[in-house]
């Protein structure tokens, strides 16, 4: 009989990467994607960013005790950051789990789930380096329209908050022939919109000696056929160049939408957590997307709490986002991460404290969204649909999507377009209420576009193999030594 599977995905958008990756290695190897969470195999792919991801997995890994052990030849495996961190600890803890595997080798899942069934006991492998690049292994993929493509692993900043580059390793670059072939695979494939991940996509090409690739490989982006929409997470302030900002506005199909983490506004507070810039460097930044991208949405990543971190250091932090006025931010509450070197700090914030910060940010971020969002009614904006069933409202039946700078719209497609648009397709709506974090668009359709990738979603025959790079331009570069993945989101 054909063993089902499921997959749990906790983290960053390289976690959401790997899950697909480890969806289509299961299902090469005869597994079949279960329709409800009853399924013969469990996997769960972990984050160790976040506060209480440990007490997350085990929480849910005790959960599934009693349903395993009513249930003999189930099997439970987890892999992701916290595999990576925690090792055999899984295993001590939860004993009834069956395979543990890391960030390295995420190819050997359906082997260490077999020789855990044929030797009746938990196979734990942690590799220190990656073994096999994810993005050449079959993926499974979710979306008939959006893909995602990893152009480098790990991160070579050592961040005091940041426990990813001692999980995810050093960064190694793949290819830009190898890249660029993924992307025409995924487009001929349906895809519409890709996102390029990277812990630092900024520093692409450091493994080959070309500082100037991401740019290069932004503009390559432009040339493949089918591709409409092309996003990236996350750069780093640091290594942001001039280049890439003039790729960004010269490359049709690269999206008006950046997402570039802040951290704090106090140079003070960026100096403990070694992040490299200083405030006017990264509004620097921002003035110069802005005058060669004006409706260009950008997005931040903000701690409050950090070690240390004065009444004046969070009003500079205040001062900051008034200035960039970012169309959203997500914020985050301090809290220690054992393993990083913030987590010894002295002048831990008091909690009472962070949370008064955090809501002040908040409510301050919340007006600047609001009042962005409300400037744009009246416009027309183009929306690739990824919802199909829509959301009530009264007697609106509404569905959503993302317009090109990456704000989420719901839209009424009325009585002509009801049941005939699908996620995958393309509309052209006008906003008519600019809420602090969506966009609503009541009035007529304006325009509908029928896509393949809709056909895709239609008919659900999208495949998503890995490409290979065979004969595509790789900008004369070399091709990197093999190592370690990265976490696709900001840190």
């Amino acid at each position: 009989m054909t063993r089902s599977y499921t997959i749990r995905t906790y983290g960053c958008q390289m976690n959401v990467h790997d899950s697909e990756r480890m969806a289509g290695l299961l299902e090469a190897a005869g597994y079949a994607k279960a329709e409800s969470d009853d399924a013969d195999v469990v996997v769960f792919n972990t984050c160790a960013v976040r506060e209480n991801a440990d007490n997350r997995l085990y929480g849910n890994l005790g959960h599934l005790r009693p349903v395993k052990d009513a249930r003999p030849g189930m099997q439970i495996a987890v892999g992701g950051c916290l595999a990576q961190k925690d090792r055999s600890e899984i295993v001590r803890r939860a004993p009834w789990v069956d395979v543990v595997f890391g960030t390295h080798n995420v190819h050997a899942l359906p082997v260490l789930l077999e020789r855990a069934r044929h030797n009746e006991a938990a196979q734990v492998e942690i590799a220190e380096s990656l073994e096999v690049f994810p993005s050449t292994l079959p993926a499974r993929r979710e979306s008939a329209y959006a893909g995602w493509v990893s152009i480098s692993v790990g991160c070579n900043n050592t961040c005091t908050f940041c426990i990813v580059p001692s999980l995810r390793g050093t960064e190694k670059d793949r290819r830009p022939g190898d890249v660029l072939a993924e992307v025409s695979a995924l487009a001929a494939d349906g895809v519409l919109e890709v996102t390029l991940l990277g812990q630092n996509v900024n520093s692409y090409g450091v493994e080959f000696g070309d500082r100037g690739a991401f740019a290069k490989l932004l503009r390559a982006c432009g040339d493949v056929e089918g591709l409409e929409r092309v996003r990236f997470t996350s750069p780093h302030p640091r290594d942001f160049t001039s280049d890439v900002i003039a790729a960004m506005a010269e490359t049709p199909n690269v999206c008006p939408q950046l997402h570039m983490p802040l951290q704090s506004g106090s140079d003070d507070v960026l100096r403990r957590m070694r992040r490299s810039y200083r405030s006017t460097r990264y509004l620097g930044i921002i003035d110069e997307v802005r005058a060669s991208i004006p409706d260009a949405a950008i997005s931040t990543d903000i701690i409050v709490g950090f070690p240390g971190e004065t009444d004046a250091d969070f009003e500079a932090t205040l001062d900051v986002v008034r200035a960039a006025r970012f169309a959203n931010a997500f914020t985050f509450q301090y809290s220690p991460r054992p393993g990083t070197p913030a987590a010894t700090l002295p002048d831990q914030v008091p909690k009472a404290v962070v949370q008064e910060r955090y809501e002040r940010l908040v409510t301050l971020q919340e007006e600047i969204s609001w009042e962005a969002n409300r400037a744009l009614e009246g416009r027309v904006v183009e929306v690739l649909v990824s919802t199909g069933e829509g959301r009530k409202d009264g007697a609106t039946r509404r569905m959503s999507g993302r317009a090109r700078d990456g704000r989420l719209v719901h839209f009424a497609p009325g009585p002509e377009g009801s049941g005939t648009i699908r996620p995958g397709d393309v509309v052209e709506v006008t906003v008519g209420y600019g809420a602090p974090h969506h966009l609503v668009a009541d009035g007529p359709v304006l325009s509908h576009r029928r896509t393949r990738a809709g056909d895709v979603h239609e008919t659900g025959t999208r495949t998503g193999g890995a490409a290979t790079g065979l004969g595509l331009p790789a900008f004369g570069a070399p091709e990197p030594v093999a190592a370690a993945p990265a976490c696709g989101t900001s840190a």
